[in-house]
């Protein structure tokens, strides 16, 4: 394989799970063995703490598209938006840390605005019971005992 523009796109990990999606079922319609690291590679796409790891999952084919149109007023950076689509932060903390000089580009409003864009268009984890619980028992720095 030749590379013919460097850097000429940038995929989101949901476009590499579907190009390989596409790719095993390639193989599978020839009845071909594919690389052995395939299934692991979609595997490792799926797993938590990844977005795509969602059943079911809330990203589709025109979730990118639309995520850009929402976000552009905003100018943000190719890279930003595609980690972005990567983390699929949940807060403005979370954002903060994809969002390079965020508090000084962005007000606050601005920043929740961008928070439930994000959240409208490639959705959001549902919180299990079980991990509800667990936070529930967890215990805070301030009611811990002093020694």
């Amino acid at each position: 394989m030749k590379i013919i523009e460097s850097q000429a796109a940038v995929l989101s990990n949901y476009e590499v799970y579907q190009h390989l999606v596409d790719q095993r079922e390639r193989y599978k319609l020839k009845k071909r063995r594919g690389p052995p690291n395939l299934e692991t590679l979609l595997q490792y796409l799926r797993t938590q703490p990844s977005p795509l790891s969602q059943e079911p999952s809330t990203y589709t084919a025109g979730c990118i598209g639309q995520l850009l149109e929402r976000l552009h007023p905003y100018e943000l950076s190719k890279g930003e938006v595609v980690t972005i689509l990567n983390l699929r932060p949940a807060s403005v903390a979370a954002l903060n840390t994809v969002v390079e000089d965020m508090s000084e580009r962005f007000n606050d409003e601005q920043q929740e605005d961008m928070v439930n864009i994000i959240a409208q268009v490639l959705g959001q984890f549902d919180v299990d019971e079980a991990e509800q619980a667990e936070q529930a028992d967890d215990v805070g720095m301030d009611d811990a005992p002093v020694a």
